[in-house]
């Protein structure tokens, strides 16, 4: 039986809804350089409807002299797709810090037309800063491994030998022999801190209510370190659960909430607000497989403090890096190694106005995670 052919109006339907689809801002472009179609991202893109973007043309969006008009030049002239990244297009109509990768290609209908998809950097970003997160905590495993076996065994006989000295020594300097074995302590808790990276061992991963994670946190929480702070929750109670192992999510969520809590301080107001929710669109790689997935759980951890200078911003995830005066620099290094573990993305936006920590996951696919996972810690065992 032959199958009945789409009208002229279905066909049309269908490529809006592809078009739709594609979630990215995409125009067409006469020959002339008036915009003639645009679908929903570029009315957001561009703050502006269809049918106000149909009367303009895109040179009045864009700085006179904008590489976004000669590359269009170039794919009029030539006929011939072109690709271009991290294009600034900041302008008055458009927005300050627009910064964009253009992909720029012609179409045979009508004649001299071409498509132009653009791609904000803040999603491309995101993906560099989480191959850098994941970089960083594999130096920081190969460190550890390092210290721990070269550095704790003679610790130890510096402790024993200061230990023995202080027995012997006048009462003047067995202060400064009390200050050897203090010190050699604190260098093997911070190595003791840092072999938790080196830790490769399959952990217990089940079916974990983040909820009911932030509930015993902020419990911790308001009666410990944030007592005195405002904590706020913004709960989506429909979310699904994720594949994780509960006390290493307890321990990410603690160091981000205690984090907040410092940034804050003794200022009047201090308010910390927890969120989750459902965010569909955002697609990963596994680490450690070729595997693609969505990562559409989010939680977040929002402060008001003054926010993160913006030097550090870029490695806040990094080993080392740290604003506090007695800081190891540990703590955020050891978050993302967790949420990147368990398949997600952390990442970090900061202004004068306060701070959030953005956590992406997938969200639990029933049965296919948990053989999986059972898998992975088989093959590990």
């Amino acid at each position: 039986m032959k199958a009945a052919v789409p009208s002229p109006l279905a066909k049309a339907e269908v490529a809006q809804l592809v078009i739709d689809a594609i979630g990215r801002p995409l125009i067409m472009v006469d020959a002339d350089g008036f915009i003639t179609f645009a679908n929903a991202e570029a009315e957001d893109f561009f703050r502006l409807s269809a049918a106000m973007l149909a009367r303009s043309r895109l040179a009045d969006f864009v700085p006179f002299g904008s590489p976004l008009l000669s590359l269009l030049e170039q794919v009029q002239e030539r006929r011939a797709p072109v690709n271009e990244y991290r294009v600034d297009i900041s302008s008055p109509r458009l927005g300050p810090d627009k910064v964009v990768d253009i992909y720029v290609t012609p179409v045979a209908d009508p004649a001299g037309a071409s498509v132009v998809m653009f791609q904000e950097r803040s999603m491309a970003d995101k993906i560099d800063r989480q191959m850098t997160h994941r970089g960083a905590a594999r130096s920081v495993t190969g460190l550890a491994a390092m210290l721990a076996h070269e550095i704790k065994n003679p610790l130890s006989g510096i402790r024993g030998a200061a230990q023995l000295l202080e027995n012997v020594v006048s009462d003047e300097d067995r202060p400064l022999a009390r200050l050897i074995t203090e010190e050699t302590d604190r260098i093997v808790a911070l190595v003791d801190r840092m072999e938790v990276f080196s830790d490769e061992r399959p952990v217990d991963r089940v079916p974990v209510n983040i909820h009911v994670v932030l509930d015993h946190v902020k419990a911790i929480a308001r009666n410990g370190f944030a007592r005195d702070i405002d904590i706020v929750e913004e709960y989506d109670p429909s979310l699904p659960p994720i594949l994780a192992n509960r006390d290493q999510f307890i321990q990410v969520f603690l160091n981000l909430i205690k984090n907040a809590a410092e940034a804050i301080g003794d200022q009047g107001g201090g308010q910390i607000r927890l969120s989750t929710a459902f965010r569909p669109g955002i697609r990963f790689s596994v680490p450690g497989t070729s595997e693609r997935v969505s990562l559409p759980m989010e939680f977040c951890v929002h402060d008001n403090g003054p926010g993160v200078s913006e030097d550090i911003q870029s490695i806040i995830f990094d080993p080392f890096i740290t604003t506090k005066q007695n800081g190891s620099g540990l703590g955020l290094a050891l978050v993302a190694k967790i949420v990147g573990a368990h398949g997600g993305v952390i990442e970090c936006e900061s202004s004068a106005r306060g701070t959030t920590f953005r956590i992406l996951m997938p969200a639990w696919r029933g049965e296919a995670d948990g053989t999986r996972q059972r898998q992975k810690a088989g093959s590990k065992a």
